[in-house]
């Protein structure tokens, strides 16, 4: 894996985990070895890895998927290569680990779990989650007000790429990066990177005018599908462009106007109404 950020170490209740950023991917990579000794207690990690896979017969036959070989530093000080997984990997290894340091985890994902099928079943929950998470988070109510629109806006379009054929995930994130090259002049990748971000989601790191700018942008993507009916990628990347070239020309005629940029390196810290939430999750 192309590793373009330096290895850091991260604390996990107060223990150190080696990490490793995929800037590919765009994902966090952890020692699984870190991991399990802290959670487990365990002075022989290797042992019970062993014991681990032994008696969950699921996990042994996947790990080499949920646990890739990443480089990062070993104990003697050097870079190897080591077993590491990412966030969704991680939660299915703790699972199997029997401790009363992993049990919160394994309550906080059951808890999880219901609320996500609570949402499924009433939409309207998200919403009021996202709320109270945003707030909680930070951010003023008005913010928050125009990212909910945002969802709104970006679910129909989604809705009408998944009625025009195209695939949830490695599609969806085509055309996007297709609409935001178009209205922003800068792909996904580009745009995170002149925001200094790296997993954080793009939307929730923009100004009202970017998002209203971006939700334009696909806003106008989704009208034009209903009406052209695209069919295959090449031609809903068409469409994506043209719908992100309606918000560009409005962001060019805002930008003479007032004179000023308005893709902008400004990221969540620059608007939240209460930034010590902020530097308190940090620390």
């Amino acid at each position: 894996m192309e590793n373009k950020r330096p290895n850091k170490t991260q604390l996990f209740q107060e223990q150190k985990v080696r990490t490793h950023w995929d800037d590919e991917q765009e994902k966090w990579y952890f020692s699984v070895q870190d991991v399990v000794e802290i959670l487990a207690e365990t002075s022989n990690v290797k042992d019970y890895i062993k014991k681990m896979k032994k008696r969950d017969k699921e996990l042994n036959s996947n790990w080499g998927t949920i646990c890739p070989l990443v480089q990062m530093q070993a104990a003697d000080g050097k870079m190897r290569k080591i077993q590491a997984s990412d966030t969704e990997g991680l939660f299915r290894i703790i699972q199997s680990i029997r401790s009363k340091k992993a049990e919160p985890f394994k309550q906080w994902l059951a808890k999880v779990g219901s609320e996500r099928i609570d949402e499924i079943e009433d939409p309207e929950l998200a919403f009021d989650r996202a709320m109270q998470t945003y707030l909680a988070k930070g951010y003023s109510k008005e913010w928050i007000n125009q990212r909910l629109k945002s969802i709104e806006v970006r679910k129909e379009l989604t809705d009408q790429w998944q009625e025009r054929g195209m695939k949830e995930g490695l599609e969806y994130a085509i055309l996007t990066n297709e609409i935001t090259k178009a209205w922003a002049d800068r792909d996904v990748k580009a745009y995170k990177k002149l925001k200094g971000l790296k997993k954080e989601n793009l939307r929730d790191n923009m100004t009202n005018l970017e998002l209203v700018l971006n939700m334009l942008a696909e806003a106008s993507t989704t009208e034009i599908s209903k009406e052209k009916k695209p069919k295959g990628l090449a031609e809903n990347k068409d469409i994506a462009r043209k719908g992100g070239n309606a918000a560009k020309k409005a962001r060019l005629e805002i930008e003479k106007q007032t004179g000023k940029s308005i893709v902008s390196g400004k990221n969540a810290e620059n608007l939240l109404v209460n930034p010590d939430i902020k530097k308190i999750e940090k620390e």
